[in-house]
């Protein structure tokens, strides 16, 4: 292999990890809220950028396979590494972010299910201050809620329908992901048809608290955008670390999976990056409860 050899896989393996990292950190600020709803306001559409085929043929791609998106970039660390083992690690990446992924799009649906309650209860409100009856109320209500209310949504619709026990219905719904709103409302039914009190001002209530639990829970997401970049920042100094070692000239993905030395540096550190990377997210996490 000529001279000029070495030096072309260095600068490759330089800009990789150069733009692995960069990637990354745009990530990382993309988590802050304000910066997102900011690139939103002032960025024009993807269609209207790239066109509307270009943007159709990216997004059916990728969509709802992001994770094999590990899979080039551990392809490229393998060739420039001359081994299999970034292969191996590629493999356990794509299990590890599609398992991350499916947390988010859980969680993702939880918030949407909340948000459909609340608007729930500020609808039956409305149709309650209009003059119709409870059931016809909440029969008005729950056809503009989507289907978000999970698989026990026929059941609500029918015991509202022909006169049945609509906070037994509304109880069974909430055991669903993000429907724990839907216990309160029960709860403020069953008062108010054994207690003769009134249905509408206990809903809007209810309505206020989970409006208000959902703007504590957004302040706090605000509030820890700072300590997710910090987390994100962290795990990306290896990475920075072997492209400025290729920039230097050294030979940092050949020192680490053909010698004994970086294997077992290579090992070590990556079960420390891992710990590291559980212990901050756990602490991170753990201040997002209300």
């Amino acid at each position: 292999m000529t001279a000029a050899g070495p030096d072309a896989l260095t600068q490759v393996l330089a800009l990789a990890m150069t733009g692995c990292a960069g990637l990354a950190g745009g990530l990382a600020v993309a988590r802050d809220p304000g910066a997102r709803r900011a690139r939103m306001l002032m960025a024009r559409p993807r269609e209207e950028q790239w066109g509307p085929t270009a943007w159709a043929m990216v997004r059916e791609l990728f969509d709802g396979r992001r994770e094999w998106l590990c899979a080039p970039v551990a392809a490229l660390l393998a060739v420039l590494g001359e081994s299999v083992l970034p292969l191996l690690a590629g493999a356990v990446a794509v299990a590890l972010v599609r398992r991350w992924l499916r947390r988010r799009a859980d969680w993702d649906e939880r918030e949407r299910a909340a948000d459909a309650v609340t608007a729930l209860c500020g609808a039956v409100v409305g149709e309650l201050r209009a003059g119709r009856e409870p059931g016809q109320a909440l029969l008005a209500a729950t056809r503009t809620a989507g289907g978000e209310l999970g698989a026990a949504e026929s059941a609500v619709l029918a015991a509202a329908r022909f006169g049945g026990d609509v906070p037994g219905a509304l109880r069974q719904a909430s055991a669903g992901p993000g429907l724990d709103g839907l216990a309160g409302m029960a709860a403020c039914w069953r008062v108010a048809v054994n207690g003769g009190a009134g249905l509408a001002a206990g809903l809007a209530r209810l309505e206020g608290a989970l409006r208000g639990e959902r703007r504590q829970r957004e302040e706090l997401r605000a509030q820890l955008a700072g300590a997710w970049s910090t987390v994100a920042v962290l795990a990306l100094l290896p990475v920075l670390g072997l492209g400025m070692g290729a920039a230097l000239g050294a030979d940092p993905l050949g020192v680490l999976l053909h010698s004994p030395g970086g294997l077992t540096c290579l090992v070590a550190g990556g079960l420390l990056e891992t710990a590291g990377l559980f212990w901050a997210s756990r602490i991170v996490r753990s201040g997002e409860v209300p």
